[in-house]
C-alpha cells in the first residue's frame, strides 16, 4: 500500500488531496500543525494525523521519526503554503514590501519544503516508487509575470510569486540529484481558499486535481517538471 505525507492538510487544497488520495487506496497522513484541527480532519477522511510545522525542525524530525516507525514512506506532497495580504485582502505592492515579510513567506514556502524534503529523504529512498509534489502557484512563472498578455502579469506582490519560483527551482535540483524519485512542481490554478481570502475561481475539487494526479506517478513518470491540469507549464 502506498504511504502519503501531505503538509498542510487540515484545510484548502491538502485536505482535499487527502480525502482524494484516501478513495484511492494510499495510507495517508495529515500534516497540520494544529493537533486539533488536524485530528479531527484525519477522522473525517479516515487519514492519520501526524503534527508537524514546517517552520520547526524539531517539529519535522518528530514526524519523519514517527512515519518511519510506522512503516515509511512512498509520497510526500509538500502543500503548506502562506501568503501575504494586506487590508479588504489586497496584495501589497513591491514596494512596500519589507525583508522582514519575505522571510516570513520563505520560511514556509520554501524553507519549509527544503526541511521537510531533507528529513523525509531517507523514508523516500528506501521506497519502491518514490514521488515528491510540490506544491507551486502559477504565480511562479517568470515567463507569466512577464507577459503583459497573461492575467498574472497583474499580480504586484513580491514575496509570494518569487517563493514559489524558488520552489520550482527547488523542484528541478532535487529531481537531478536524485534520478529515482518523482519530483515534480504543480500549479493548482486560482483555487478558494484560505490562502488568498477565498477569492480564487475555482472550487478546491478542480484545484487538488493536479496534485492528485501528480501523487500517483509512476516510476516511469516524468520528473523535474512544472504542470498544470493541462500539462507543462513555461518556466
Amino acid at each position: 500500500m502506498t504511504t502519503t505525507l501531505i503538509t498542510g492538510a487540515n484545510k484548502g487544497l491538502g485536505f482535499e488531496t487527502a480525502r482524494r488520495l484516501v478513495e484511492a487506496g494510499h495510507t495517508v497522513y495529515v500534516g497540520a500543525r494544529d493537533a486539533e484541527r488536524g485530528r479531527a480532519a484525519a477522522e473525517r477522511i479516515g487519514a492519520r494525523f501526524v503534527l508537524i510545522d514546517v517552520t520547526d525542525d524539531a517539529s519535522v524530525q518528530a514526524a519523519a521519526k514517527t512515519v518511519e516507525a510506522d512503516g515509511g514512506l512512498d509520497v510526500l506532497v509538500n502543500n503548506a503554503g502562506i501568503e501575504l495580504r494586506g487590508p479588504g485582502n489586497s496584495v501589497p505592492p513591491a514596494g512596500d514590501t519589507t525583508a522582514d515579510e519575505m522571510r516570513t513567506v520563505y520560511e514556509t514556502n520554501v524553507f519549509g519544503v527544503v526541511r521537510v524534503t531533507h528529513a523525509f529523504l531517507p523514508l523516500l529512498q528506501r521506497s519502491p516508487a518514490p514521488v515528491v509534489v510540490n506544491v507551486s502557484s502559477g504565480l511562479a512563472s517568470l515567463a507569466g509575470l512577464s507577459d503583459p498578455d497573461s492575467p498574472a502579469h497583474f499580480y504586484q506582490a513580491l514575496a509570494y510569486p518569487s517563493s514559489k519560483t524558488a520552489v520550482n527551482m527547488i523542484t528541478v535540483q532535487y529531481a537531478k540529484a536524485f534520478p529515482g524519485l518523482r519530483i515534480n512542481a504543480v500549479e493548482p490554478g486560482f483555487t478558494a481558499t484560505d490562502l488568498n481570502g477565498r477569492t480564487g475561481t475555482q472550487t478546491v475539487e478542480e484545484g487538488a486535481e493536479i496534485i492528485v494526479r501528480m501523487a500517483q506517478v509512476g516510476p516511469d513518470g516524468p520528473t523535474g517538471g512544472y504542470f498544470d491540469i493541462d500539462g507543462p507549464l513555461p518556466w
